[in-house]
């Protein structure tokens, strides 16, 4: 049995249908109004009409296939709707219920007091030729002056990159990514810049690492989800933060067909085992990714956008990074338009606000001014209560 948080906003009735409940429980069901949506996936018959006795008798629900009350199959896909206080009496009833209702107790539990962040700019910086987003790419001196300015447009975080993760794009090795960070390292380090904002490593390798954690850096940003253990010692030897983002193949190619059985749940267990590797190595400061555009379709990008807030069980501040991505073109060329990353500032700012608003709170992106303004626009409107 296997667990999840949808976006209250879901389409219940679409998902209702998807799962073969009959028409009218469609019908009743659709029209609630949720606070906690979860879908349940490969419940078993007896633990799914137990859920269901024990969720209506305290003014809850779950949505059921037909077929459910007379066992027809083994197992079934549920839905649960409910309120907080529902889920927190829910929680406690599960655990004394056979059939794993025990496990599924100890998991809606992790959902009752979802951590909530401020939310915060990443501002990108690569110095290197290949970025996929012309306008990121910058050198020496120049390098520094975009720093500047994105820490005087509101950026807290700057994360410096040497090479690209894009789609199609190939690891030019160690040594030439240290020469192309070092220089600019060395000068955030010299003019105290590492006192202004928190500067972030995008690297996956390990001597990189430790030469910008040596130089005033604080996060590692490893695009690998800490999958080298030598890059795990480093962090863990330097106190650092690291950003576990997952990835489905190598960045030459991620975007070859990619496929997954359910992309919510397959990133929910590479997360729990990464955390759990990190806190192996005594890594307690922790950023989720969920690496939107690194081996993901358009709809696996837009489903994870959507139901972002199910990660934050981990407990942990998620990052989104979609800024000027592809993923904006394809959804523009269903309109029959094109666009280049220099045409995508509008798209990227409508991601960035849905992922804050679903969970996000560490925006990484290229324009800091526009998505400083945005942020402070939208955190107005949405935190005004007359």
């Amino acid at each position: 049995m296997k667990i999840y948080k949808l976006n209250k906003e879901v389409n219940l009735k679409a998902l209702m249908e998807k799962i073969g409940v009959d028409k009218a429980g469609v019908e009743i069901m659709s029209k609630k109004k949720c606070e906690f949506v979860f879908f349940i996936k490969e419940i078993s018959c007896g633990a799914a009409n137990i859920l269901k006795q024990d969720a209506l008798s305290i003014g809850a629900d779950v949505a059921l296939p037909k077929g459910v009350p007379n066992c027809k199959k083994k197992y079934f896909n549920a839905i649960l709707l409910c309120n907080k206080k529902q889920l927190e009496i829910l929680s406690k009833k599960e655990l004394f219920q056979p059939f794993g209702l025990k496990n599924l107790a100890f998991k809606l539990k992790e959902f009752i007091n979802l951590p909530k962040f401020e939310p915060k700019i990443m501002g990108v910086v690569n110095v290197n030729d290949d970025s996929f987003y012309e306008g990121s790419r910058f050198k020496g001196v120049e390098a520094i002056k975009t720093i500047e300015k994105m820490i005087e447009d509101g950026a807290k975080i700057i994360d410096i990159g040497g090479v690209s993760s894009r789609p199609g794009s190939v690891y030019p090795g160690v040594e030439e990514e240290l020469k192309r960070v070092k220089p600019v390292i060395d000068e955030i380090y010299k003019t105290k810049l590492y006192e202004k904002a928190v500067f972030s490593i995008d690297t996956f390798m390990p001597k990189v690492l430790e030469y910008a954690l040596s130089k005033g850096f604080k996060i590692a940003n490893d695009i690998t989800g800490l999958e080298n253990d030598e890059y795990a010692k480093v962090v863990s030897r330097y106190k650092a933060k690291v950003v576990i983002m997952h990835k489905k193949g190598d960045p030459k190619n991620m975007q070859d067909n990619p496929f997954y059985e359910d992309v919510i749940l397959e990133i929910d267990k590479f997360f729990d085992e990464r955390i759990q590797k990190a806190k192996y190595f005594g890594i307690e400061d922790i950023i989720l990714d969920v690496g939107i555009g690194f081996g993901k379709r358009l709809e696996d990008n837009i489903s994870l956008i959507k139901h972002l807030e199910h990660f934050l069980h981990f407990g942990y501040e998620l990052l989104i990074g979609a800024s000027r991505k592809s993923m904006i073109d394809i959804i523009m060329k269903e309109e029959k338009i094109s666009t280049t990353p220099n045409e995508r500032l509008a798209g990227t700012l409508a991601i960035h606000l849905e992922a804050i608003r679903n969970g996000a709170s560490i925006i990484r992106c290229h324009d800091v001014f526009e998505h400083f303004q945005a942020i402070k626009v939208f955190e107005k409107i949405r935190s005004f209560v007359v």
